[in-house]
């Protein structure tokens, strides 16, 4: 079970990928004008967080109970309101064009599910809305800096242009990147963003 893992992970005292935002969703929502957003996977809540900051309405969702008691305890600390949910890529239900932005970051899915997951979360948001995602390319297998072990759950820009086939405008940009996001994010690293429009 994912969600076995996620809770003896996020089960550490310290933040496992920090509390700061990651830097390319930092960076991409500072463009937009603030609204509904969805984090899905959200983990620890650092990204929740930085968006209830930046005055964004937050709904977030994972399956693991740990993290959500980590991303309150953050939102807590910063005096912050979430809307997290415990649940599952599979389970959730939201109402269909509500989100004026859809942020990805680092969740990496099952590879027979990624693109099923992908368009069902997009349903999810208003035409006009944004989805920001930044995960790790397939050139990361080679490194040990973060991200699974299993290369069909790393993202290429062939399955990402697939994913979100039908989208008003796809921008997307394989990089190297210096990640310090918590122990598990650390060093060189090879990613993938992308930030399309609906």
């Amino acid at each position: 079970m994912m969600s076995e893992f996620w809770n003896e992970r996020f089960a550490a005292d310290e933040y496992v990928y920090g509390t700061e935002p990651n830097a390319f969703f930092r960076q991409e929502l500072k463009k937009l004008t603030p609204g509904k957003i969805l984090l899905p996977g959200e983990g620890e809540g650092r990204n929740a967080v930085f968006a209830a900051q930046s005055h964004w309405q937050v709904t977030a969702f994972d399956s693991s109970v740990e993290g959500r008691k980590k991303a309150e305890q953050l939102a807590a600390r910063q005096q912050v309101q979430l809307n997290y949910q415990i649940d599952s890529y599979d389970s959730i239900d939201l109402e269909a064009e509500t989100f004026d932005c859809l942020a990805l970051i680092y969740t990496h899915m099952p590879p027979g599910s990624r693109q099923a997951y992908h368009r069902k979360l997009s349903t999810f948001l208003k035409v006009g809305g944004t989805v920001i995602l930044e995960g790790f390319s397939k050139a990361q297998i080679h490194n040990n800096t973060g991200g699974p072990g299993n290369v069909d759950m790393l993202f290429s820009t062939e399955e990402l242009q697939a994913d979100f086939a039908g989208f008003a405008s796809i921008d997307i940009t394989e990089t190297d990147v210096e990640l310090s996001e918590g122990p598990f994010h650390q060093g060189t690293a090879q990613v993938i963003r992308l930030v399309a429009v609906k």
